[in-house]
C-alpha cells in the first residue's frame, strides 16, 4: 500500500519549523535540523527542497576548523527579506535595517525636529530612505516596520495614549506611517520593545519570566511571562508610575524627581555639598561617586524608590529577573547593591536584579526582533507561493 501524502497543513508546519531551525542555528546540517526540530530526516529533506526552490535557504560551508564528516550545511538567504526597526526617543529617532539572519545592514540616529504626527512621520520616512540607501538593497525586500513609541498603544487601532509627548496623544500614528512608508507597520510601547530586545540579545536571554524597568526622564516597565510579551487588556501592562496612586509619599524615581530631591536635601543640609542648581541628575550621581554626603543621601533614597517599584512587580508576577535600564538605571555601581539588599529584606523570593547590557540600543533591538518574527513567516509564505 502506498504511503498517504502529508496533509498540506502538516507540510506547511514542517517547512516553517525547518526554516526556523536553520535561522536559529546556521550553519546547520540536515541531521542537526532533524534533532533540533524533532522531525525525521526524510521529512527534513522534503522541507529543505521546498525552501531551496523558493530561494529561502542555501547550501553553505561549516565553520572552519570543525569536521564535517561529509555533511551538507544550510543557511538562510539573508537578503530574502529585510526588517525596519525604529525607536522614537525624547531627543533622537533611531533606526536600523536588518536581514533575515538578524544582521544589521544599516544603522543611523537623527535628531528629532518635532513630535507632531506630520513632522514625525516625515522624519521616519526620510530615515527609512537613508537606511535603505546605505544597505544598497532594493526597497521591495522590506517586509515591514516596527516602531517603538513612549506611551500605551492600542493594538487594534494603533492609537497612542498616556504619552509624555503631548503632540502624539491620541494620534492614530500607525495608519499615517503605513500610508507614508507603504509598509505594514507594528506600533509598540518602547519599554515593551526594550524587554524583547534584552530577551533576544541582552542579559535576559534564556529567561522565561522577567521584567524590564526603565528609569530616566520617564518611568515604565515591560513584562515577559512564559517567554512572551505581556501587554495586558489595554496594552497598559507595566505602567508602574501608577504604583504610587493614592499614596501620600512621593515615590517618583525619574530624573526630574531626583533633581527636586537633591534641591530639597541641599537646602536642608547642615553639611557642605558640591550640589548646585539646577541639580542635574547626572551631576548628582557624579557627586555621590566623589563622596558628597548629600548626593549619597539622594542616591540612597533613589535606590529605595526603585526597589519600591520592583516590589509589586515581583510580588504579583514572581519573575526571575528584573533588568534595569534608562539613564538613571545605568548607575549600577551606586544603586544595584542597595536595591538588591532592600528586596532581600522585603521579599521572601526576591528576583535577580541586573542592569541592561544593551543600553540605549535595547528598544531598537526589540523592534528588529519583533519584525523578524513576522518577516520570516511572511517571506516564507510569499516566496513559497510564488514558487
Amino acid at each position: 500500500m502506498a504511503k498517504a501524502a502529508l496533509p498540506p497543513l502538516l507540510k506547511d508546519i514542517n517547512q516553517r519549523t525547518v526554516l526556523e531551525a536553520i535561522r536559529a542555528g546556521a550553519p546547520i546540517s540536515r541531521a542537526e535540523i532533524s534533532r533540533r526540530a524533532g522531525i525525521s530526516k526524510p521529512t527534513v529533506s522534503l522541507a529543505l527542497q521546498v525552501l531551496l526552490d523558493a530561494g529561502l535557504v542555501r547550501e553553505t560551508t561549516q565553520d572552519p576548523g570543525r569536521p564535517t564528516y561529509g555533511a551538507v550545511f544550510f543557511d538562510v538567504v539573508a537578503e530574502a527579506g529585510l526588517v525596519l526597526g525604529l525607536d522614537v526617543g525624547a531627543r533622537f529617532l533611531r533606526g536600523a535595517i536588518c536581514d533575515l539572519r538578524g544582521d544589521v545592514r544599516a544603522r543611523q540616529d537623527v535628531e528629532v525636529t518635532g513630535f507632531d504626527p506630520a513632522t514625525l512621520v516625515a522624519s521616519i520616512a526620510d530615515l527609512r530612505g537613508a537606511l535603505l540607501e546605505a544597505t544598497g538593497l532594493p526597497s521591495e525586500l522590506l517586509d515591514g516596520a516596527v516602531v517603538g513609541v513612549p506611551g500605551v498603544v492600542d493594538a487594534e487601532t494603533g492609537r497612542v495614549r498616556l504619552t509624555h509627548l503631548r503632540q502624539l496623544e491620541g494620534a492614530v500614528l500607525r495608519d499615517e506611517l503605513e500610508q507614508a512608508l507603504g509598509l505594514r507597520v507594528t506600533l509598540e510601547n518602547d519599554i515593551n520593545l526594550a524587554a524583547v530586545g534584552e530577551q533576544w540579545l541582552g542579559i535576559a536571554r534564556g529567561v522565561d519570566d522577567f521584567a524590564f524597568l526603565s528609569i530616566g526622564t520617564g518611568l515604565g516597565a515591560g513584562l515577559v511571562l512564559r517567554r512572551e510579551l505581556h501587554r495586558g487588556r489595554n496594552g497598559a501592562a507595566g505602567e508602574v508610575d501608577l504604583v504610587s496612586a493614592g499614596l501620600p509619599e512621593d515615590l517618583d524615581p525619574c530624573a526630574a524627581a531626583v533633581s527636586a530631591l537633591a534641591a530639597r536635601l541641599a537646602a536642608e543640609s547642615q553639611v557642605p555639598t558640591s550640589l548646585v542648581a539646577p541639580y542635574d541628575a547626572r551631576a548628582v550621581f557624579t557627586a555621590a561617586r566623589s563622596g558628597d554626603a548629600v548626593a549619597r543621601r539622594v542616591v540612597e533614597e533613589e535606590a529605595r524608590r526603585i526597589a519600591l517599584h520592583i516590589t509589586p512587580i515581583a510580588a504579583v508576577t514572581d519573575v526571575a529577573l528584573v533588568v534595569i535600564g534608562g539613564g538613571i538605571g545605568t548607575n549600577s555601581d551606586l544603586m544595584l547593591d542597595p536595591i538588591r539588599n532592600l528586596l532581600g529584606e522585603w521579599l521572601p523570593f526576591p528576583p535577580r536584579v541586573e542592569v541592561s547590557t544593551l543600553g540605549e540600543a535595547a528598544v531598537l533591538s526589540g523592534a528588529l526582533a519583533v519584525g523578524l518574527r513576522s518577516a520570516a513567516d511572511n517571506v516564507f509564505a510569499n516566496r513559497r507561493g510564488a514558487g
